[in-house]
């Protein structure tokens, strides 16, 4: 493998795997969000408050987003498939009480992703974040070509410079997401219904579904001009993701244990199913040695000159 290909294959796998391991595509809303937050307190194991006399899904999932963002960490285990893309699994914890923070094994299990890490001589990365950026551990064959360094630094405010409007709103995501953000997502979108109780890997659960479009969540998540908004809804066009269903599960203490997100890409169907446990969890990540790490930056410069 050139270090021309074997850059381009870091950036595409550690990009690709961090958005949609952990971001995934919720947004940040404080559309549902803000209300969240010192709102209804209604239960959704009472069945959520009655607003007009009848059952409200939105007043149950209010309480489930301000109960999910107090308990401020938990373990996180998910599977993920892009079209032909990718097919990946995750396991780890993350905490959420002070910016992002936390340790992620992804690893490849098919499609054009995997086929790239085995020229890379692995399957796996593991992902640190901090509240400024995330690191990926991209192996031994990389740091052959990298000066002996295995990581690469992806700092938050750089990735938004370089990429622009676009990068504003992944900046936004990588530094705000939090299990409750699909419950906002569903809040955000008013398209919410109760399908039922039932059980989530032996845990009482009540189900609730709805559809998202996508592009108008962008536009309510964001607090972008109309420039960066017209970029933004640019890049989701291409990514060709106009709708998107999104399901969740909530135990009886108001906590989410399941999110499952389908919608369809040009590349094929996407879905992400992810679970969630033991909420309060210890999360204690370092920085990697600064001696191991490339900076993402330093890495697109050293690829210009033979672009």
């Amino acid at each position: 493998m050139t270090n021309r290909t074997l850059r381009r294959t870091c950036i595409s796998l550690t990009a690709v795997a961090a958005l949609t391991g952990v971001a995934a595509c919720g947004g940040s809303s404080d559309d549902g969000g803000s209300s969240a937050k010192g709102g209804d307190k209604s239960s959704s194991k009472d069945g959520g408050k009655k607003e007009g006399g009848s059952f409200s899904p939105l007043a149950a999932l209010r309480t489930v987003a301000s109960t999910t963002d107090k308990a401020e960490s938990s373990k996180i285990e998910g599977t993920t498939v892009m079209g032909s893309q990718m097919s990946m699994k995750m396991n780890g914890a993350m905490s959420w009480d002070d910016g992002v923070v936390g340790d992620m094994k992804v690893t490849f299990t098919g499609g054009q992703m995997a086929q790239q890490m085995e020229q890379l001589g692995g399957s796996s990365i593991d992902y640190r974040y901090l509240p400024d950026a995330y690191y990926a551990n991209m192996g031994d064959k990389f740091a052959q070509q990298a000066g002996g360094k295995h990581w690469i630094k992806y700092d938050y405010a750089t990735l938004a410079e370089m990429a622009g409007a676009s990068g504003e709103y992944l900046k936004d995501q990588m530094e705000n997401t939090t299990p409750n953000q699909s419950v906002k997502m569903l809040l955000a979108s008013g398209d919410v219904k109760k399908v039922g109780d039932e059980k989530v890997r032996g845990v009482n659960a009540t189900h609730y579904s709805g559809t998202v479009d996508v592009a108008d969540l962008a536009g309510k998540s964001s607090d972008l001009d109309e420039k960066q908004l017209s970029a933004l809804k640019k890049q989701l066009d291409q990514a060709g993701i106009k709708t998107e269903k999104v399901d969740i599960w909530v135990n009886d203490e108001d906590l989410l244990v399941k999110k499952v997100e389908k919608g369809e890409m040009k590349e094929g169907t996407f879905s992400s199913t992810v679970f969630y446990s033991d909420y309060g969890t210890e999360v204690k990540t370092t920085e990697p040695p600064a001696g191991d790490t490339m900076d993402f930056k330093e890495l697109m410069e050293q690829q210009q000159p033979q672009s």
